[in-house]
């Protein structure tokens, strides 16, 4: 076969397994079972594949059609510019988080007395907020904590990967527990996701490890105990920036003023939903 005719039949394939995007995750695979570009696959539709390179595509195409994500298949994942290491071991990053490093960036750009130099990211995951914000603030300090080893283990093979090792330490800590110190941002991607709605998520998600989805019974938990710890680990006038779940600004925004925090605000993301809530403490 060649290389257009296995898109074809793959996606094809997909179509019938309901995959989302059924063409664009074909090429993905192929070209990485090829060791190309995706964009290189357009060069080449005439080129014979071999029975161990089919063989190979094979593979990824059945864990891909079972629900296995397309990220963990390929062992990347592109976030805001630069390639990261992904797998089971942390969430894959959403397109949503990087509207919040967007924010981000433009916050810490912005704010009065310059760029803001004491940064802790809380729950990081495999790493991507606060490797992000390292590239684009080479002068902040930055502390990357996480309750999870394994989370801990990836985002620190993704500093590696990045030559960032040096500038951004790491702490296992739940929440803020361990965390010493004074922060001028304070920024958060916790799970939000209530145990009773396990039943509506994907098959792709659910590859995502627990701890990095479930928050409890509400969704809120620990995003509540955050805005509960953090001023005592803000500088006056510090921010903490959040992103939360579907249907939570309300009583988060609420959270945030019975605390005592203010310039509460709250922004949406490009579908439109309510995703970040920013405050400033002090």
């Amino acid at each position: 076969m060649t290389v257009l005719e296995v898109l074809q039949a793959t996606t094809a394939f997909f179509k019938k397994r309901n995959i989302e995007n059924p063409r664009l995750n074909a090429e993905h695979l192929l070209a990485h079972v090829l060791g190309r570009k995706r964009i290189e696959l357009y060069l080449e539709f005439e080129r014979e594949l071999t029975e161990t390179e089919l063989e190979g595509l094979r593979d990824l195409v059945r864990r891909r059609s079972g629900g296995e994500p397309l990220q963990h298949l390929l062992g990347t994942v592109e976030f805001f510019g630069l390639t990261f290491l992904c797998d089971k071991r942390a969430m894959v990053p959403r397109p949503e988080t990087e509207e919040l490093v967007e924010f981000l960036k433009s916050e810490i750009q912005s704010a009065s007395g310059g760029p803001k130099s004491e940064i802790v990211d809380v729950g990081t995951g495999s790493g991507v907020i606060a490797l992000s914000l390292a590239v684009e603030f080479p002068e902040a300090r930055i502390l990357a904590v996480d309750v999870s080893d394994d989370a801990l283990a990836l985002a620190q093979e993704n500093a590696a990967r990045l030559n960032l090792s040096d500038r951004v330490q790491f702490l296992k800590s739940r929440l803020l527990e361990n965390v010493e110190g004074i922060f001028d941002l304070i920024v958060a991607n916790l799970p939000y996701i209530s145990t009773q709605d396990r039943h509506t998520l994907s098959r792709e998600v659910l590859h995502d490890p627990e701890i990095a989805l479930f928050a409890g019974a509400r969704g809120d938990e620990l995003v509540r105990e955050l805005i509960d710890q953090a001023p005592s680990r803000l500088r006056p006038a510090g921010t903490l920036a959040l992103e939360i779940g579907l249907g939570q600004s309300e009583t988060l925004l609420s959270a945030l003023a019975e605390k005592n925090y203010r310039d509460i605000c709250s922004k949406n993301d490009y579908n439109g939903v309510t995703r970040f809530l920013f405050a400033r403490y002090g």
